[in-house]
């Protein structure tokens, strides 16, 4: 056996021992914007988890004096209209317009990998029903339909309870898209081999989704969750911006936004519309970068 077939051999064997979720992070890893736009979005998370616990100052803290203050030593990004730091509300916002990304886009998940896993299994008259529900969901007006009941119970409803409501309004709207893709995918896996030996075995129904076909349809679950997680972020924004999203005296970077609709505020005071602004637009633009680095890493078909 010449040294040219060993080395061959030493390649194939390597690259059999190598699974696909390192060959995803190898691929993910030469992504330079992609790592760029995932450290982007570490930072900021990071940032709003420890920044409120590294301020000298409380949310409740009011300072009429200090009003209207442009940044300066005492206040990096200046103060409000009612004597609060920018800064430290750029924090707590973050924490709330993020939170609602994440459990936006985990309801999403949990609805179309239950509905789409459910579909892709059993066929037949189950599927049917099931797609049809969510191409009925589907055909809702998103924006409208959101804005409409936002409004309706805007005096209903607490600022701490419009935050969950938001939340779970947004993620049950958004969830049909994946149920497709998750379906899709099930239909071509439960004919393969794997899937009859849980035949054999005599594996549950339950236990063949939840244990075999979903977790070989996690790379397309992560993928639509970081990219819905970007849209959640954008729609809460845009709520928050109308006064029908999450309302003060909670702080979001929607609603710290919305005061840009005052052409006095607007013209004269930027620091208390532009740091909420710039960190919407960063927060998105890295998760996108994130969830196409994550696309390209996981279906490298799909790389242009």
């Amino acid at each position: 056996m010449t040294d040219k077939t060993v080395n061959n051999n030493e390649i194939v064997s390597k690259a059999k021992a190598v699974g696909p979720w390192q060959l995803a992070w190898e691929r993910f890893k030469k992504n330079k914007v992609a790592v760029a736009g995932g450290t982007i979005f570490l930072l900021i998370v990071l940032m709003v988890i420890f920044g409120p616990m590294l301020s000298p100052y409380k949310m409740s803290e009011f300072v009429l004096e200090n009003k209207n203050l442009p940044p300066s030593r005492a206040h990096w990004l200046g103060t409000d209209e009612q004597g609060r730091d920018v800064l430290l509300r750029i924090f707590l916002g973050g924490r709330i317009s993020i939170l609602v990304g994440l459990m936006a886009a985990g309801v999403s998940v949990f609805l179309g990998s239950l509905v789409g896993g459910i579909a892709g299994y059993y066929g037949g008259r189950v599927d049917n029903i099931l797609m049809r529900i969510a191409e009925i969901v589907y055909s809702i007006p998103f924006t409208p339909t959101v804005i409409s009941i936002s409004a309706a119970l805007m005096f209903r409803v607490s600022s701490e309870r419009k935050m969950f409501l938001v939340m779970a309004l947004i993620g049950v709207l958004s969830w049909p898209g994946l149920a497709r893709i998750v379906r899709g995918q099930i239909l071509s896996l439960r004919e393969q081999e794997f899937m009859q030996a849980t035949e054999v075995l005599g594996l549950s129904d339950r236990a063949k989704i939840v244990r075999h076909l979903l977790p070989n349809t996690l790379a397309f679950i992560i993928v639509s969750a970081t990219l819905g997680m970007a849209g959640a972020i954008l729609t809460e924004a845009g709520l928050s911006y109308l006064g029908l999203g999450v309302t003060p005296p909670v702080p979001t970077w929607g609603n710290m936004v919305e005061r840009a609709r005052n052409t006095k505020v607007f013209t004269t005071m930027p620091w208390l519309w532009l740091p909420p602004g710039i960190m919407i637009m960063l927060t998105v633009v890295s998760i996108n970068l994130l969830g196409e680095g994550l696309r390209d890493a996981f279906d490298p078909k799909e790389s242009r």
